[in-house]
């Protein structure tokens, strides 16, 4: 037993920091872009033609928060390239495996943030806004240098365990053949017939992961209240 961990374990690791996060890093950065524009969008006052694009965010959050992961990876990589129009997808659109990975982690990541995020703004007092208007801020300016950085430490948490989560979710990868950990078990289980230690093997891998992710979070959320005055 201690000589299959002892030549699997660095393969799983060598998967973990080659594949799983980085696929997560770069799917959570993406995802928080789309996240934010997504929730300065539907918190807008803007009406007109911009009530269409107000909708179409409302529909992405909606959809992407109602159908499962798995299903949205398999949609990208496998129904895509059968997406086929007559002069302009001819061939459907076929992605590498990595790439389709982080546009559907992204876009997930994306849908469930955009509602941290919003929640987050909404939780900033109204008179904050009102304080940056009378001293002559634009909207603007108020949100960027007053609602932001007080929405930052009441979407930390939250954002924090997406993350965390969003690291547990990249074995989903595996299914559309990305070599990350769990794929890689997979591989190594069928060839030594331990499925039961190859498998408890790669979890303890994502506990150590996610725990050494919780202790970042930790001090981001001491730093980010360090100057906050708590009143009991």
């Amino acid at each position: 037993m201690w000589e299959i961990i002892k030549t699997s374990l660095p393969q799983l690791l060598a998967a973990g920091f080659k594949y799983t996060i980085p696929l997560a890093i770069i799917s959570f950065f993406f995802g928080l872009v789309i996240a934010l524009v997504t929730a300065l969008i539907r918190l807008s006052r803007q009406q007109g033609a911009f009530m269409i694009l107000k909708w179409i965010a409302g529909f992405y959050v909606w959809l992407f928060r109602s159908t499962p992961l798995l299903v949205q990876l398999f949609i990208v990589f496998f129904g895509l390239p059968y997406l086929r129009i007559k002069g302009i997808l001819p061939h459907g659109i076929k992605l590498e495996p990595f790439t389709a990975g982080i546009i559907t982690f992204s876009l997930n990541t994306g849908a469930y943030a955009s509602e941290t995020i919003r929640a987050a703004i909404s939780a900033v007092p109204v008179g904050q806004w009102e304080a940056g208007a009378a001293i002559g801020m634009t909207r603007w300016q108020i949100l960027r240098r007053v609602i932001l950085p007080q929405a930052l430490r009441v979407a930390l948490p939250p954002l924090s365990n997406s993350f965390i989560s969003l690291v547990k979710d990249t074995s989903l990868a595996a299914s559309i053949t990305i070599m990350e950990m769990f794929a890689v078990s997979q591989q190594i289980a069928a060839e030594n017939y331990q499925p039961l230690l190859m498998y408890s093997l790669v979890a303890m891998v994502y506990a150590a992961f996610t725990t050494v992710l919780s202790y970042l979070q930790t001090y981001l959320e001491r730093v980010v209240n360090q100057h906050v005055s708590v009143k009991r």
